[in-house]
């Protein structure tokens, strides 16, 4: 909120600001997903945290390819953050975007939502296991400057039957987003009753046993949580495991799940790679693909970012995975 997080000054660099070819495959899955849907006439496009607008700048550019696609589809961007809606409107040229501040301003048309980087970014709460009893962390402010981490004994069937999930069976520490449970289960209920999917591609990993993942970064560099509070991007590492146990409270849905690395291959990063190279410099040459190299090796982003999709049942798409 107070700054904008990306770039050479921000906090770190996200996919689509590595290399526009993340942000191409991700548009030839959209079109190629919304053909599984039936091709319907009028759908939406919801990018769900847009960050500087980069990934749907060069979305639309590669959407403009396709004329029969672009006419049918109206693009929403959800976003909280002043600095960044105006950064994205900078950045995005294009008459059919609306930016809105609540998913409840979606027509009821079937509907794409993509979250590159968005569920680790929303607040989270802790809680540990000692001796039986289950402790929620706290924040406390011991004065303006200083700040701690308390515990605070909670009842956690209470917890459990508020998400309507058991999760705290053979745990002894539990990591979950109120907010972003809320996120999934609202556009769950839309895709069923709307058809559509969401596509989510972040960092985490697919665990039945939680952990404790909670990280700061200040300036592209770890920091400790309680420094540099307001500051600094607080994240965590995306429980994969825990999506699709929610999603399979909804018997109509199912999940398509794999790595980076896999999803831009299957989708042909390398091929594109190859073909905008043809007529390029040799040291433009070594930028692409060094670029490449970041967002589908596996000691970069490859292993570390997952992709997950969920959809209709009945959409038997598989394109990516």
């Amino acid at each position: 909120m107070n700054s904008n997080p990306f770039g050479i000054t921000g906090d770190f660099t996200t996919g689509p600001n590595i290399s526009r070819l993340f942000s191409e495959m991700v548009a030839i899955w959209t079109i190629s997903f919304w053909e599984s849907l039936g091709s319907p006439k009028k759908f939406n496009l919801v990018e769900l945290g847009a960050g500087n607008g980069e990934m749907m700048k060069v979305m639309i550019a590669s959407f403009k390819k396709f004329p029969f696609f672009i006419v049918k589809c109206t693009i929403f961007i959800y976003e909280k953050s002043p600095k960044l809606i105006k950064e994205q409107k900078k950045n995005i040229k294009f008459k059919n975007i609306k930016w809105i501040k609540s998913l409840k301003k979606l027509n009821k048309s079937p509907s794409i939502y993509l979250a590159n980087e968005f569920f680790d970014a929303l607040p989270i709460k802790q809680f540990s296991k000692s001796k039986n009893s289950w402790f929620e962390k706290f924040v406390h402010f011991c004065n303006n400057k200083k700040a701690e981490f308390i515990n605070k004994r909670v009842d956690i069937k209470k917890v459990e039957k508020k998400i309507n999930y058991k999760f705290s069976d053979k745990q002894n520490f539990l990591e979950y987003s109120p907010l972003g449970f809320k996120y999934l289960k609202d556009i769950f209920n839309f895709i069923k009753n709307n058809n559509g999917g969401l596509l989510i591609i972040d960092y985490g990993y697919f665990d039945k046993k939680m952990q404790d993942t909670l990280q700061a970064i200040y300036r592209k560099r770890y920091s400790k949580v309680l420094e540099n509070i307001g500051k600094s991007d607080i994240t965590y590492n995306i429980n994969y495991y825990f999506i699709k146990k929610i999603a399979e409270n909804f018997k109509e849905l199912n999940i398509n799940f794999t790595s980076q690395k896999e999803f831009l291959t299957n989708l042909g990063i390398r091929q594109r790679a190859e073909i905008i190279c043809k007529n390029k410099t040799f040291s433009e040459t070594s930028d692409i693909f060094y670029r490449l190299k970041r967002l589908i090796d596996k000691k970069e982003m490859g292993d570390l970012f997952k992709v997950m999709l969920i959809k209709k049942s009945n959409n038997k798409s598989q394109i990516g995975f």
